[in-house]
Protein backbone atom coordinates (compact mmCIF):
# COMPACT_ATOMS: atom_id res chain seq x y z
CA UNK A 1 0.00 0.00 0.00
CA UNK A 2 1.46 3.55 -0.83
CA UNK A 3 -0.75 6.23 0.69
CA UNK A 4 0.37 9.75 0.76
CA UNK A 5 -1.55 11.49 4.17
CA UNK A 6 -0.90 15.42 4.64
CA UNK A 7 -1.98 16.74 8.10
CA UNK A 8 -4.18 19.78 8.10
CA UNK A 9 -3.07 23.27 7.07
CA UNK A 10 -3.91 24.92 10.86
CA UNK A 11 -4.85 23.71 13.32
CA UNK A 12 -5.37 24.91 17.52
CA UNK A 13 -5.50 23.80 20.97
CA UNK A 14 -8.02 21.27 21.91
CA UNK A 15 -9.21 22.05 25.17
CA UNK A 16 -9.59 18.25 25.51
CA UNK A 17 -7.28 16.14 28.15
CA UNK A 18 -6.67 13.32 25.68
CA UNK A 19 -6.00 15.39 22.69
CA UNK A 20 -2.91 18.29 22.40
CA UNK A 21 -4.75 19.79 19.22
CA UNK A 22 -7.53 19.68 16.43
CA UNK A 23 -7.61 20.86 13.24
CA UNK A 24 -8.58 24.67 13.48
CA UNK A 25 -12.34 24.10 11.62
CA UNK A 26 -13.39 21.48 13.96
CA UNK A 27 -15.50 21.90 17.10
CA UNK A 28 -15.74 20.17 20.30
CA UNK A 29 -18.94 19.27 22.28
CA UNK A 30 -20.30 17.34 25.37
CA UNK A 31 -20.86 13.77 24.21
CA UNK A 32 -24.24 13.87 26.18
CA UNK A 33 -25.26 16.50 23.65
CA UNK A 34 -24.51 14.28 21.02
CA UNK A 35 -25.83 11.07 22.52
CA UNK A 36 -28.68 10.13 24.90
CA UNK A 37 -28.86 6.31 26.90
CA UNK A 38 -31.36 4.26 25.32
CA UNK A 39 -32.99 2.27 27.96
CA UNK A 40 -35.58 0.40 25.50
CA UNK A 41 -36.92 -3.09 27.17
CA UNK A 42 -35.84 -6.11 26.01
CA UNK A 43 -38.31 -8.38 23.80
CA UNK A 44 -38.68 -11.99 23.97
CA UNK A 45 -37.81 -12.44 21.06
CA UNK A 46 -34.15 -10.81 21.30
CA UNK A 47 -31.00 -12.45 21.30
CA UNK A 48 -27.64 -11.61 23.22
CA UNK A 49 -25.68 -9.36 21.53
CA UNK A 50 -22.38 -8.97 23.22
CA UNK A 51 -19.35 -6.20 22.63
CA UNK A 52 -15.65 -7.48 22.11
CA UNK A 53 -12.59 -5.88 22.71
CA UNK A 54 -11.62 -5.67 19.02
CA UNK A 55 -14.40 -3.48 18.37
CA UNK A 56 -17.32 -5.79 17.08
CA UNK A 57 -20.72 -5.74 18.83
CA UNK A 58 -22.82 -8.15 17.59
CA UNK A 59 -25.29 -11.28 18.50
CA UNK A 60 -22.99 -14.14 20.32
CA UNK A 61 -23.56 -16.85 18.39
CA UNK A 62 -22.58 -14.56 15.41
CA UNK A 63 -19.37 -15.42 16.61
CA UNK A 64 -18.83 -17.82 19.57
CA UNK A 65 -21.16 -19.30 21.89
CA UNK A 66 -18.56 -21.08 24.76
CA UNK A 67 -16.56 -19.11 27.10
CA UNK A 68 -19.35 -16.46 28.75
CA UNK A 69 -20.62 -16.46 32.19
CA UNK A 70 -24.14 -17.12 31.81
CA UNK A 71 -26.69 -15.20 33.57
CA UNK A 72 -29.43 -17.52 35.28
CA UNK A 73 -31.95 -14.74 35.51
CA UNK A 74 -31.60 -11.89 32.90
CA UNK A 75 -32.49 -8.90 35.51
CA UNK A 76 -32.17 -5.56 33.77
CA UNK A 77 -31.36 -6.56 30.60
CA UNK A 78 -32.18 -3.99 27.62
CA UNK A 79 -33.07 -3.80 24.20
CA UNK A 80 -30.30 -3.00 21.64
CA UNK A 81 -30.79 -1.73 17.91
CA UNK A 82 -28.63 -1.98 15.08
CA UNK A 83 -26.27 1.60 14.75
CA UNK A 84 -26.32 1.69 18.64
CA UNK A 85 -23.12 3.19 19.82
CA UNK A 86 -22.52 0.16 22.49
CA UNK A 87 -19.77 0.96 25.69
CA UNK A 88 -18.95 -2.05 27.97
CA UNK A 89 -18.42 -0.14 31.45
CA UNK A 90 -16.01 -2.20 32.39
CA UNK A 91 -14.29 -3.46 29.79
CA UNK A 92 -14.33 -0.24 27.65
CA UNK A 93 -10.63 0.80 28.89
CA UNK A 94 -9.55 -2.42 26.73
CA UNK A 95 -11.69 -1.24 23.99
CA UNK A 96 -14.76 -2.52 24.02
CA UNK A 97 -16.70 -0.07 22.35
CA UNK A 98 -18.33 -0.43 19.24
CA UNK A 99 -20.98 -0.05 16.98
CA UNK A 100 -24.24 -3.07 16.79
CA UNK A 101 -24.50 -4.62 13.61
CA UNK A 102 -27.50 -6.86 15.10
CA UNK A 103 -30.66 -5.98 16.90
CA UNK A 104 -31.13 -7.95 20.23
CA UNK A 105 -30.51 -7.74 24.02
CA UNK A 106 -27.39 -6.39 26.78
CA UNK A 107 -26.54 -6.59 29.97
CA UNK A 108 -26.89 -3.34 31.94
CA UNK A 109 -23.64 -3.38 32.47
CA UNK A 110 -23.37 -2.15 28.54
CA UNK A 111 -24.28 1.30 27.70
CA UNK A 112 -26.12 1.62 24.61
CA UNK A 113 -26.34 5.19 23.04
CA UNK A 114 -28.25 6.38 20.33
CA UNK A 115 -27.16 10.06 18.39
CA UNK A 116 -29.58 12.85 19.68
CA UNK A 117 -28.39 14.92 16.28
CA UNK A 118 -27.29 13.72 12.76
CA UNK A 119 -23.88 12.04 12.75
CA UNK A 120 -21.30 9.40 11.81
CA UNK A 121 -21.87 6.93 14.48
CA UNK A 122 -18.96 4.89 13.16
CA UNK A 123 -16.37 7.45 13.91
CA UNK A 124 -17.68 7.95 17.22
CA UNK A 125 -16.72 4.62 17.79
CA UNK A 126 -13.55 4.65 16.98
CA UNK A 127 -13.10 8.64 18.80
CA UNK A 128 -13.91 6.69 21.78
CA UNK A 129 -11.63 3.64 21.44
CA UNK A 130 -8.92 5.93 21.03
CA UNK A 131 -9.93 7.27 24.51
CA UNK A 132 -9.52 3.67 25.36
CA UNK A 133 -6.22 3.09 23.45
CA UNK A 134 -4.67 6.40 24.91
CA UNK A 135 -5.26 5.12 28.12
CA UNK A 136 -7.44 8.21 29.43
CA UNK A 137 -10.62 5.49 30.33
CA UNK A 138 -8.27 3.70 32.25
CA UNK A 139 -6.97 7.53 34.08
CA UNK A 140 -10.77 8.36 34.64
CA UNK A 141 -12.01 5.33 36.37
CA UNK A 142 -9.64 3.15 37.76
CA UNK A 143 -9.40 0.75 40.74
CA UNK A 144 -12.89 -1.36 40.10
CA UNK A 145 -10.94 -4.49 40.06
CA UNK A 146 -7.97 -6.35 38.50
CA UNK A 147 -7.21 -5.05 34.77
CA UNK A 148 -10.62 -3.22 34.84
CA UNK A 149 -12.34 -0.37 35.43
CA UNK A 150 -15.96 1.18 35.15
CA UNK A 151 -16.90 3.77 32.49
CA UNK A 152 -20.35 4.05 32.77
CA UNK A 153 -22.76 6.51 30.51
CA UNK A 154 -22.44 9.09 33.07
CA UNK A 155 -18.54 9.37 32.65
CA UNK A 156 -19.14 9.14 29.08
CA UNK A 157 -21.35 11.34 28.98
CA UNK A 158 -19.35 14.74 30.67
CA UNK A 159 -16.44 13.82 28.16
CA UNK A 160 -15.64 16.17 25.46
CA UNK A 161 -15.28 14.96 21.88
CA UNK A 162 -13.77 16.36 19.10
CA UNK A 163 -16.62 17.36 16.44
CA UNK A 164 -15.80 17.66 12.85
CA UNK A 165 -18.18 18.38 9.67
CA UNK A 166 -20.70 15.99 9.27
CA UNK A 167 -19.15 14.85 5.66
CA UNK A 168 -15.28 14.89 7.49
CA UNK A 169 -16.90 12.33 9.90
CA UNK A 170 -17.96 10.19 7.24
CA UNK A 171 -14.82 10.22 4.48
CA UNK A 172 -13.13 9.25 8.15
CA UNK A 173 -15.06 6.66 8.95
CA UNK A 174 -15.29 4.99 5.32
CA UNK A 175 -11.32 5.82 4.48
CA UNK A 176 -10.68 3.31 8.10
CA UNK A 177 -13.09 0.96 7.20
CA UNK A 178 -11.38 0.47 3.58
CA UNK A 179 -8.13 0.73 5.53
CA UNK A 180 -8.82 -2.02 8.10
CA UNK A 181 -10.10 -4.34 5.49
CA UNK A 182 -6.67 -4.46 3.25
CA UNK A 183 -5.01 -4.62 6.36
CA UNK A 184 -6.90 -7.41 8.16
CA UNK A 185 -6.44 -9.15 4.52
CA UNK A 186 -2.32 -8.93 5.10
CA UNK A 187 -2.44 -10.09 8.69
CA UNK A 188 -4.60 -12.91 8.06
CA UNK A 189 -2.40 -14.15 5.41
CA UNK A 190 1.23 -13.89 7.78
CA UNK A 191 -1.26 -16.09 10.24
CA UNK A 192 -1.34 -18.36 7.30
CA UNK A 193 1.86 -18.43 6.78
CA UNK A 194 2.69 -19.32 10.91
CA UNK A 195 0.02 -22.06 10.74
CA UNK A 196 1.64 -23.37 7.61
CA UNK A 197 5.07 -23.19 9.04
CA UNK A 198 4.35 -24.94 12.29
CA UNK A 199 2.45 -27.44 10.92
CA UNK A 200 5.84 -28.37 9.01
CA UNK A 201 7.36 -28.03 12.52
CA UNK A 202 4.99 -30.05 13.98
CA UNK A 203 5.57 -33.33 11.44
CA UNK A 204 8.86 -33.02 12.28
CA UNK A 205 8.60 -33.26 16.20
CA UNK A 206 6.21 -36.09 15.36
CA UNK A 207 8.25 -37.93 13.88
CA UNK A 208 11.14 -37.62 16.47
CA UNK A 209 8.65 -38.42 19.27
CA UNK A 210 7.28 -41.71 17.73
CA UNK A 211 9.99 -43.43 15.23
CA UNK A 212 13.24 -41.51 16.77
CA UNK A 213 16.50 -40.76 14.68
CA UNK A 214 17.98 -43.72 14.53
CA UNK A 215 18.08 -45.57 10.57
CA UNK A 216 17.28 -49.38 10.68
CA UNK A 217 15.43 -49.82 14.10
CA UNK A 218 13.03 -52.44 14.38
CA UNK A 219 9.77 -51.45 14.72
CA UNK A 220 6.61 -52.57 16.20
CA UNK A 221 3.10 -51.60 16.18
CA UNK A 222 1.62 -49.03 18.68
CA UNK A 223 -1.54 -49.81 18.81
CA UNK A 224 -2.59 -46.07 18.02
CA UNK A 225 -3.98 -45.06 14.71
CA UNK A 226 -2.29 -41.79 15.21
CA UNK A 227 1.00 -42.71 16.01
CA UNK A 228 1.67 -46.38 14.17
CA UNK A 229 4.67 -47.91 14.60
CA UNK A 230 7.48 -47.55 17.14
CA UNK A 231 10.95 -48.89 18.16
CA UNK A 232 10.47 -52.05 19.14
CA UNK A 233 12.66 -50.64 22.38
CA UNK A 234 10.02 -47.77 23.57
CA UNK A 235 7.82 -48.37 26.01
CA UNK A 236 4.48 -46.19 27.03
CA UNK A 237 4.62 -45.03 29.84
CA UNK A 238 2.48 -42.40 32.16
CA UNK A 239 3.56 -38.81 33.79
CA UNK A 240 3.79 -39.69 37.42
CA UNK A 241 5.76 -42.72 36.71
CA UNK A 242 8.82 -40.62 34.85
CA UNK A 243 8.32 -37.51 36.77
CA UNK A 244 9.56 -36.77 40.26
CA UNK A 245 6.83 -33.97 41.04
CA UNK A 246 3.83 -32.65 39.40
CA UNK A 247 2.57 -29.98 40.75
CA UNK A 248 -0.63 -28.31 40.86
CA UNK A 249 -1.59 -24.61 41.30
CA UNK A 250 -3.95 -23.14 43.99
CA UNK A 251 -8.04 -22.74 42.85
CA UNK A 252 -7.42 -19.32 42.45
CA UNK A 253 -4.91 -16.46 41.35
CA UNK A 254 -2.44 -14.54 42.84
CA UNK A 255 -3.13 -10.64 44.00
CA UNK A 256 -1.56 -8.26 41.52
CA UNK A 257 0.83 -5.76 43.26
CA UNK A 258 1.93 -3.11 41.32
CA UNK A 259 5.69 -2.82 41.45
CA UNK A 260 6.10 -6.45 43.44
CA UNK A 261 9.14 -8.34 42.61
CA UNK A 262 7.52 -12.17 41.94
CA UNK A 263 6.06 -12.60 38.83
CA UNK A 264 2.92 -14.78 38.49
CA UNK A 265 2.43 -17.01 35.45
CA UNK A 266 -0.91 -17.41 33.72
CA UNK A 267 -2.05 -19.98 31.16
CA UNK A 268 -1.85 -16.83 28.53
CA UNK A 269 1.88 -17.01 28.39
CA UNK A 270 2.11 -20.43 27.75
CA UNK A 271 1.51 -20.95 23.93
CA UNK A 272 2.84 -23.44 21.29
CA UNK A 273 5.96 -24.93 23.33
CA UNK A 274 7.07 -21.34 23.93
CA UNK A 275 6.59 -18.92 27.11
CA UNK A 276 5.52 -15.40 26.30
CA UNK A 277 6.09 -12.99 28.99
CA UNK A 278 3.33 -10.53 27.78
CA UNK A 279 0.39 -10.64 29.97
CA UNK A 280 2.39 -11.89 32.95
CA UNK A 281 2.06 -9.75 36.17
CA UNK A 282 4.08 -9.30 39.49
CA UNK A 283 2.72 -9.89 42.98
CA UNK A 284 4.87 -9.55 46.37
CA UNK A 285 6.19 -11.66 48.35
CA UNK A 286 2.56 -13.05 50.78
CA UNK A 287 1.49 -14.30 47.81
CA UNK A 288 4.18 -16.04 46.44
CA UNK A 289 5.08 -17.61 49.71
CA UNK A 290 1.51 -18.78 49.92
CA UNK A 291 1.49 -19.77 45.94
CA UNK A 292 4.62 -21.75 46.33
CA UNK A 293 3.93 -23.74 49.24
CA UNK A 294 3.83 -27.17 47.10
CA UNK A 295 7.12 -25.91 45.33
CA UNK A 296 7.97 -23.32 43.65
CA UNK A 297 9.27 -23.73 39.42
CA UNK A 298 12.35 -23.39 38.52
CA UNK A 299 14.52 -24.20 35.29
CA UNK A 300 14.10 -27.70 33.90
CA UNK A 301 10.28 -27.83 35.13
CA UNK A 302 7.78 -27.57 32.23
CA UNK A 303 4.94 -25.67 32.66
CA UNK A 304 1.52 -27.42 31.45
CA UNK A 305 -2.05 -25.72 31.65
CA UNK A 306 -5.03 -27.23 32.95
CA UNK A 307 -8.01 -25.15 30.95
CA UNK A 308 -7.82 -22.04 29.03
CA UNK A 309 -6.60 -23.87 26.93
CA UNK A 310 -6.07 -27.63 27.96
CA UNK A 311 -2.75 -29.18 26.94
CA UNK A 312 -0.47 -26.25 26.32
CA UNK A 313 3.42 -26.22 27.28
CA UNK A 314 6.99 -24.38 27.91
CA UNK A 315 9.70 -24.91 29.36
CA UNK A 316 9.75 -22.76 32.53
CA UNK A 317 12.35 -19.98 31.76
CA UNK A 318 15.55 -18.84 33.58
CA UNK A 319 13.70 -16.41 35.55
CA UNK A 320 13.56 -16.36 39.43
CA UNK A 321 10.57 -15.90 41.66
CA UNK A 322 7.69 -17.13 39.27
CA UNK A 323 4.81 -18.77 41.03
CA UNK A 324 1.86 -20.05 38.89
CA UNK A 325 -1.52 -18.55 38.38
CA UNK A 326 -5.27 -20.75 38.35
CA UNK A 327 -5.21 -23.51 36.12
CA UNK A 328 -1.51 -23.91 35.63
CA UNK A 329 0.10 -26.49 36.62
CA UNK A 330 4.60 -28.05 36.21
CA UNK A 331 6.37 -31.37 35.94
CA UNK A 332 9.32 -31.86 37.10
CA UNK A 333 11.10 -34.99 35.14
CA UNK A 334 13.00 -37.33 36.89
CA UNK A 335 16.42 -36.53 34.97
CA UNK A 336 17.18 -40.49 35.38
CA UNK A 337 14.25 -41.31 33.35
CA UNK A 338 13.02 -38.10 31.28
CA UNK A 339 14.62 -35.05 29.29
CA UNK A 340 12.61 -31.80 30.12
CA UNK A 341 12.73 -30.60 26.60
CA UNK A 342 12.18 -34.91 25.11
CA UNK A 343 8.94 -34.25 27.69
CA UNK A 344 7.69 -31.00 25.73
CA UNK A 345 8.41 -32.38 22.50
CA UNK A 346 5.93 -35.32 23.70
CA UNK A 347 3.53 -32.90 24.99
CA UNK A 348 3.02 -31.66 21.74
CA UNK A 349 3.29 -35.30 19.72
CA UNK A 350 0.33 -37.18 18.62
CA UNK A 351 -0.19 -39.11 21.34
CA UNK A 352 -0.76 -36.53 24.11
CA UNK A 353 -2.57 -34.44 21.70
CA UNK A 354 -4.92 -37.23 20.76
CA UNK A 355 -5.35 -37.93 24.86
CA UNK A 356 -5.92 -34.53 25.75
CA UNK A 357 -8.93 -34.25 22.99
CA UNK A 358 -10.56 -37.48 23.90
CA UNK A 359 -10.25 -36.15 27.88
CA UNK A 360 -11.89 -33.05 27.04
CA UNK A 361 -14.16 -33.90 24.33
CA UNK A 362 -12.41 -31.88 21.85
CA UNK A 363 -13.60 -29.00 23.33
CA UNK A 364 -11.58 -26.03 23.26
CA UNK A 365 -12.81 -24.74 27.03
CA UNK A 366 -12.89 -28.32 28.08
CA UNK A 367 -10.13 -29.17 31.36
CA UNK A 368 -7.94 -31.97 32.44
CA UNK A 369 -8.12 -33.22 36.04
CA UNK A 370 -5.41 -33.89 37.96
CA UNK A 371 -5.77 -37.54 37.41
CA UNK A 372 -5.73 -37.31 33.96
CA UNK A 373 -2.24 -35.02 34.21
CA UNK A 374 -0.80 -37.79 36.12
CA UNK A 375 -1.92 -40.30 33.86
CA UNK A 376 -0.80 -38.52 30.40
CA UNK A 377 0.73 -40.97 28.24
CA UNK A 378 4.58 -40.65 27.32
CA UNK A 379 6.49 -42.67 24.45
CA UNK A 380 9.45 -43.38 26.70
CA UNK A 381 12.86 -44.29 25.42
CA UNK A 382 16.16 -44.46 27.57
CA UNK A 383 17.41 -41.33 28.76
CA UNK A 384 20.45 -41.06 26.17
CA UNK A 385 18.55 -41.41 22.89
CA UNK A 386 15.87 -38.48 24.10
CA UNK A 387 18.70 -36.48 24.79
CA UNK A 388 20.27 -37.04 21.08
CA UNK A 389 16.32 -36.53 19.83
CA UNK A 390 16.36 -33.26 21.93
CA UNK A 391 19.55 -32.32 20.13
CA UNK A 392 18.40 -33.13 16.34
CA UNK A 393 15.19 -31.78 15.89
CA UNK A 394 16.12 -27.94 16.55
CA UNK A 395 18.98 -28.21 13.76
CA UNK A 396 15.80 -29.91 11.51
CA UNK A 397 13.59 -26.58 12.66
CA UNK A 398 15.92 -23.99 12.95
CA UNK A 399 14.84 -22.44 9.41
CA UNK A 400 11.20 -22.65 9.86
CA UNK A 401 11.73 -21.32 13.44
CA UNK A 402 13.28 -18.34 12.19
CA UNK A 403 10.73 -17.71 9.37
CA UNK A 404 7.72 -18.00 12.35
CA UNK A 405 9.25 -15.28 14.22
CA UNK A 406 10.24 -12.65 11.37
CA UNK A 407 6.78 -13.23 10.05
CA UNK A 408 4.77 -12.58 14.26
CA UNK A 409 7.58 -9.70 14.08
CA UNK A 410 6.08 -8.83 10.76
CA UNK A 411 2.19 -8.89 11.99
CA UNK A 412 3.11 -6.95 15.45
CA UNK A 413 4.79 -3.76 12.99
CA UNK A 414 1.54 -3.99 11.31
CA UNK A 415 -0.43 -3.47 14.21
CA UNK A 416 1.02 -0.85 15.12
CA UNK A 417 0.99 0.88 12.26
CA UNK A 418 -2.47 0.32 11.95
CA UNK A 419 -3.06 1.50 15.38
CA UNK A 420 -0.84 4.69 14.84
CA UNK A 421 -2.55 5.51 10.93
CA UNK A 422 -6.26 4.92 13.19
CA UNK A 423 -5.30 7.44 15.98
CA UNK A 424 -3.65 9.62 13.74
CA UNK A 425 -6.88 10.07 11.75
CA UNK A 426 -9.62 9.99 14.46
CA UNK A 427 -7.69 12.75 15.93
CA UNK A 428 -6.82 15.04 12.72
CA UNK A 429 -3.24 14.72 12.38
CA UNK A 430 -4.29 13.29 9.14
CA UNK A 431 -6.62 14.67 6.66
CA UNK A 432 -8.18 11.82 4.17
CA UNK A 433 -11.10 14.61 2.92
CA UNK A 434 -9.22 14.12 -0.19
CA UNK A 435 -8.53 10.27 -0.54
CA UNK A 436 -9.94 8.70 -3.11
CA UNK A 437 -11.33 5.50 -1.54
CA UNK A 438 -9.99 3.27 -4.43
CA UNK A 439 -6.61 4.07 -3.49
CA UNK A 440 -7.15 2.09 -0.42
CA UNK A 441 -9.32 -0.42 -2.50
CA UNK A 442 -7.08 -4.10 -3.40
CA UNK A 443 -5.81 -2.63 -6.49
CA UNK A 444 -2.28 -4.42 -5.94
CA UNK A 445 -3.65 -7.06 -3.40
CA UNK A 446 -5.77 -10.14 -5.23
CA UNK A 447 -8.06 -11.59 -3.40
CA UNK A 448 -5.70 -14.70 -3.68
CA UNK A 449 -3.68 -12.69 -1.06
CA UNK A 450 -3.40 -15.92 1.17
CA UNK A 451 -2.46 -17.91 -2.21
CA UNK A 452 -0.01 -15.71 -3.12
CA UNK A 453 1.96 -14.85 0.55
CA UNK A 454 1.86 -18.76 1.16
CA UNK A 455 2.53 -20.01 -2.23
CA UNK A 456 4.89 -23.18 -2.24
CA UNK A 457 4.50 -24.06 2.07
CA UNK A 458 1.78 -26.07 1.54
CA UNK A 459 3.74 -28.60 -1.16
CA UNK A 460 6.97 -28.61 1.11
CA UNK A 461 5.55 -29.41 4.60
CA UNK A 462 5.91 -33.54 3.77
CA UNK A 463 8.38 -33.07 1.68
CA UNK A 464 10.85 -31.38 3.71
CA UNK A 465 9.83 -33.18 7.17
CA UNK A 466 10.47 -36.71 5.13
CA UNK A 467 14.18 -35.11 4.14
CA UNK A 468 14.59 -34.75 7.52
CA UNK A 469 14.75 -38.25 8.19
CA UNK A 470 15.78 -39.18 4.98
CA UNK A 471 17.09 -42.94 5.00
CA UNK A 472 14.95 -43.73 8.18
CA UNK A 473 13.11 -46.80 8.80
Amino acid sequence: MSLTLKPYGEYKASGLSWIRRLPAHWKTERAKWLFERMQRPARPEDDVVTCFRDGMVTLRKNRRMEGFTESLKEIGYQGVREGDLVIHAMDAFAGAIGVSDSDGKSTPVYAVCAPRTTLDIKYYARVVREMARSQWIAALARGIRERSTDFRYENFANEWLPLPLLDEQASIAAFLGGFEKRIGKLIRAKRRVIGLLNEQRQAIIHRAVTRGIGVGVRLKSSGIDRVGDIPAHWELRRAKQVCRAIIDCKNRTPDMVEGGDFTVVRTSNVRGGRFISAGSYPTDRRNYEIWTQRGAPGKGDVFFTREAPAGEACLVPDIENLCMGQRMMYFRPDVRQLDSAFLLYSIYGPLVRTYVEQVTNGSTVGHLRLGDVYALPILWCPVEEQRAIVAHVPKCTEAMDRAIDRTAREISLVREYRARLIADVVTGKLDVRSVDLAQIEDTDMPEELDEVETNGIEDSIELDAAKTFEGEV
